[in-house]
């Protein structure tokens, strides 16, 4: 590996510095003065007229071409409902940077005045270390949360258990607006309305200037801001009808929400707000069968019963910047919610007793589990930056961030046999998590690339306390269990310094770097005894990234990067916890993080109607976390978390966007990969090997069926994968959404048809199977279908903001 580090970076620097000349702009939308993204930007050279090259602007609407002979040339850029821009012809002198500015584009006035869709939009742009991909593409998320923007994205599936995974791994970091969280993926994601997103971006094989937690890579969501000299208001509400299927569970599921959203943007000042609430129940229900072998007795204990939620979230954000001149910006962001969810699981059992040996059954009994977990939390983060230029070839930037999670809890379990309460226990827990991170860099122009170095010190804390109760049989109180309670404190320190250079060179992009890192990983236990667990570790994490534009818009890419994959204080835990009636669930305060190469190697082409790529990856990792079982008592499962020895992952993901006609817009998205396990388990003394192939696929269709009338249909599909004891069987959501504007435009009204079953397709349910020598357990997991929403828009500026071609185009593992 580290040979080839030295190969790609001696590879890239034998013309580094190499003085070339270059022509460089950005598009700029002249109806609403601000900056135009994805525009096609072609190069022509006079006198003959004859293609140099061609690109699409990046989000900021800025192209640049490099390593051009000097000469004389002329500039085209092209975007759907704008009239072309042909620039005045443009003399370029040898070792020349030329910068043209703001090329501008004004809007067709007959696009405009007849409101007729004439083509579709860019949905998605591929650049050297990541994939950006707009939100507005995706009607099936329109009034949910950033969890159902980001499902479509190629790799990125979300199984039954609400379980986010890139490239088929749970394990990756998520920034909003670039700035990284500490709290699990999930708890925030839930708590974004997806109405606010603008764009997202997969970055898979990161550079040494970002945190290198995460084996799967990184998540970047960018919120939308206003345009230039201008505001704008939006408000979004919705409500679900009643229930086609509700599994017989007595209450009555609601579904409604709202959010609002204020930006304005004028001179110095940049300002977006918003608030949200949506309340999202769901039914459910769960069939199991499970067996245990404890000496000569064999126990089996089949179950069934209602497994449903009632989960609501509410809160609110604002971004500020203020930049008082060219060499100075200031910006504040804020962002506080609270997230509630009960999950009620209700179970009947038949348990029986035989002998292993021959069958013979030697007890029987029946009862009946009643279970109701509680989890909730007030969520806070705020961040403070400043930048300043010293020159024009100079940046620093200063960041600060602070988060708190009040988490807490609590699990009512109940078991009844012939109407008394044989066993009625109570676990409540307080585990408040508070980080801080500070951060500092600075950008130099060098050559005809950059140079970024920066330090950033991490601090996470969490103090949780850890209550399990019992009552007896005719006892009036709950008496505390010390075996089963405690006080748990986490402080992990890390310490990071890095740096890397990125540039263009002739048809070449490339970046590489290297960050060193050291972390401290302190966990105090208090239970029957007082225990200490200490980590220190010292790590290096290279990368690099190359890329090549060939002249046939074809580009090809490849990439290297070390990550980490850091535990969380929910896997460290080793308090036991009685989560439900057949399980016990432990951490281990001796866990190893995991430790990822990654690699990866792809290409990708623009082309009139649309673009396509298509990434060959590879993971190597060391020391993979996993949840295991093993047999506790005999109706008991002990769950813990536990490191395999290795595990590797070989796949390949495609992403297509084809606009066939004016009218049609498809999305295609798709992951292959094999996936495989191994290393000792517990006790068990047999090497476990588990390997299997995965598939996913996210694919999405758009008929414009009238300028004011779509229709889309689109997919989440999920394979069977394998885990270190068993499998998760496939899983997978069918969605359609119609979608009718008013007012022109100000106004939208959408119907949504969630987890399309009909009684036919077995949508929205997944199985769950573990086996060991001494057990078997398989749970088949029923989630809710047949979910119809209705969703109202309100857009106070909609022509006032550019023009846009309809609809087409710091812990949830703590919590």
């Amino acid at each position: 590996m580290k040979k080839i580090f030295f190969f790609l970076f001696v590879f890239v620097s034998t013309d580094l510095f190499a003085q070339n000349s270059s022509l460089e702009g950005f598009t700029f939308d002249k109806s609403v003065n601000a900056p135009l993204e994805f525009a096609s930007v072609s190069l022509f050279k006079l006198p003959d007229s004859s293609l140099v090259s061609g690109q699409v602007a990046d989000l900021k609407g800025k192209f640049k071409f490099s390593n051009l002979p000097a000469g004389v040339y002329f500039i085209k850029a092209q975007f759907v409902g704008y009239n072309t821009y042909k620039s005045a012809s443009l003399s370029l002198l040898a070792g020349q940077k030329l910068n043209i500015g703001k090329i501008e584009l004004s809007v067709n006035q007959k696009f405009l005045a007849e409101i007729k869709v004439t083509g579709q939009q860019l949905q998605s742009l591929n650049k050297i270390d990541k994939q950006v991909y707009k939100a507005e593409q995706f009607e099936s998320a329109k009034g949910g949360t950033a969890i159902d923007v980001i499902k479509n994205m190629p790799s990125i599936t979300v199984d039954g258990q609400g379980e986010i995974s890139l490239r088929g791994s749970k394990g990756f970091l998520v920034l909003v607006n670039g700035k990284p969280i500490l709290t699990d993926a999930a708890t925030i994601l839930s708590q974004l309305p997806a109405n606010s997103i603008e764009n997202i971006e997969l970055i898979t094989a990161p550079s040494a200037k970002y945190d290198p937690d995460g084996k799967g890579g990184i998540i970047n969501i960018t919120t939308k801001k206003g345009a230039d000299d201008s505001s704008a208001f939006v408000a979004n509400i919705q409500g679900g009808l009643p229930s086609v299927q509700d599994y017989g569970n007595p209450e009555k599921q609601q579904r409604y929400g709202a959010d609002l959203s204020y930006n304005y943007k004028k001179g110095k000042w940049d300002l977006s707000a918003g608030a949200n609430y949506l309340r999202n129940d769901n039914a459910g229900f769960r069939d199991g069968d499970v067996f245990t072998i404890i000496g000569t007795k064999k126990t089996l204990f089949p179950s069934q019963g209602e497994r449903s939620f009632d989960k609501y979230n509410y809160g609110g954000r604002f971004n500020l910047s203020f930049t008082p001149s060219l060499k100075d910006q200031f910006s504040v962001g804020f962002f506080a919610g609270h997230k509630y969810q009960d999950r009620v699981a209700d179970i009947y059992y038949n348990n029986l007793n035989t002998v292993l040996a021959n069958g013979q059954i030697i007890g029987r009994s029946n009862y009946f589990n009643a279970n109701t977990q509680n989890k909730q939390g007030n969520f806070i983060l705020g961040n403070l930056d400043y930048s300043h230029k010293f020159n024009k070839n100079s940046l620093v930037n200063v960041s600060a961030l602070v988060e708190h999670a009040g988490l807490e809890g609590s699990t009512k379990n109940r078991n009844i046999e012939l109407q008394d309460t044989v066993q009625n226990t109570l676990s409540t827990y307080k585990n408040p998590l508070t980080g801080f991170r500070f951060k500092a860099d600075h950008n130099l122009t060098l050559g005809n690339g950059k140079l970024e170095s920066g330090y950033q010190y991490r601090l996470d804390q969490q103090d949780g306390q850890f209550i399990y109760s019992v009552k007896d049989l005719g006892s009036a109180n709950f008496i505390k269990d010390q075996a089963f309670s405690g006080d748990v404190k986490a402080n992990n320190h890390i310490h990071s310094l890095y740096s890397q250079y990125s540039g263009k060179s002739n048809n070449w992009e490339f970046v590489g770097g290297l960050r060193y890192e050291y972390s401290m990983r302190d966990l105090n236990v208090k239970s029957l005894s007082t225990d200490d667990y200490k980590l220190k570790l010292h790590n290096l994490f290279p990368s690099a990234s190359l890329l090549y534009s060939f002249k046939n818009s074809w580009k090809g890419k490849v990439g290297l990067s070390r990550r980490v994959q850091r535990t969380n204080n929910f896997e460290l835990n080793p308090i036991p916890e009685r989560e439900h009636s057949e399980t016990l669930e432990r951490g281990d305060a001796n866990l190893l993080p995991e430790f990822i190469y990654l690699a990866e190697a792809g290409i990708s082409k623009n082309f009139s109607n649309g673009n396509i790529f298509s990434t060959v990856y590879y993971q190597d990792i060391k020391n993979p976390i996993q949840r295991v079982n093993s047999v506790y008592a005999d109706t008991i499962l002990n769950r813990v978390y536990t490191n395999a020895d290795k595990a590797s992952r070989l796949g390949i993901e495609l992403g297509l966007n084809y606009n066939p006609a004016k009218w049609a817009q498809f999305y295609l998205g798709t992951n292959v990969y094999k996936s495989t396990l191994s290393g000792l388990v517990l006790n068990y003394p047999n090497f476990q090997r588990n390997s299997a192939w995965v598939n996913s696929i996210n694919a999405n269709i758009n008929f414009q069926l009238s300028s004011s009338l779509s229709l889309q249909g689109n997919i989440n599909y999920l394979s069977a994968r394998p885990t270190v004891q068993g499998e998760d069987s496939r899983f997978y959501n069918p969605n359609t959404s119609i979608k009718k504007t008013f007012m022109a435009g100000r106004l939208t009204a959408l119907l949504q048809w969630q987890n399309m079953d009909m009684g036919l397709l077995k949508s929205n349910e997944q199985r769950i199977s573990t086996s060991a020598p001494d057990f078997y357990t398989t749970t088949n997991y029923v989630y809710e279908v047949d979910v119809l929403m209705i969703n109202l828009s309100f857009n106070l500026n909609k022509l006032k903001n550019k023009i846009k071609l309809p609809g087409s185009e710091f812990g949830e593992k703590e919590f």
